[in-house]
């Protein structure tokens, strides 16, 4: 079993229950245990595209699941959701958007999927949820925890 960080995203209608649909549909899928869910976190949107403030979270998962087989179907509880990112702007607002972040020690480039996620390390809304779940989980020589503290979190507070 590996283990598995996910950062979930929406601003697109009820944010919140998209979140919750997508980890419902997460733990429905065959060789994926959800662990533990964070608390959701409203933030501003990252990019040039004027657009409505996400609702983002993060999810730790098991799963017997190779990367690019659970990007999969990622993408396919994105489609399911009536996510279409063949025809989105890229930035843009979003239904509902799962990315691998890290799964377990691996680093992994393929066009499918890079872990760990690119830039992770620079985004307070991916952080601060992650960090809530594992604070002293290492990435490196560093925990998610200090991670977190190193990145300006202005524009991320709770949404509860």
């Amino acid at each position: 079993m590996a283990d598995v960080f996910l950062s979930l995203g929406s601003n697109i209608g009820d944010r919140a229950a998209n979140l919750s649909e997508a980890v419902r549909r997460l733990g429905a899928e065959p060789g994926i245990k959800v662990v533990a869910v964070s608390a959701l976190y409203r933030t501003k949107p990252v990019g040039p595209v004027a657009q409505d403030d996400f609702v983002n979270g993060a999810v730790r998962v098991e799963t017997t699941l190779e990367p690019e087989d659970l990007m999969r179907r990622c993408l396919a509880i994105e489609a399911g959701m009536g996510r279409d990112r063949a025809n989105s702007l890229r930035w843009g607002p979003r239904l509902i958007d799962i990315d691998i972040i890290l799964y377990g020690n691996l680093t992994l480039k393929t066009e499918m999927v890079e872990v760990p996620h690119p830039r992770f390390a620079e985004r307070a809304f991916v952080l601060v949820p992650l960090a809530e779940l594992a604070p002293d989980h290492r990435v490196g020589d560093r925990t998610l925890a200090q991670l977190a503290d190193a990145v300006d979190r202005a524009g991320v507070e709770r949404a509860d």
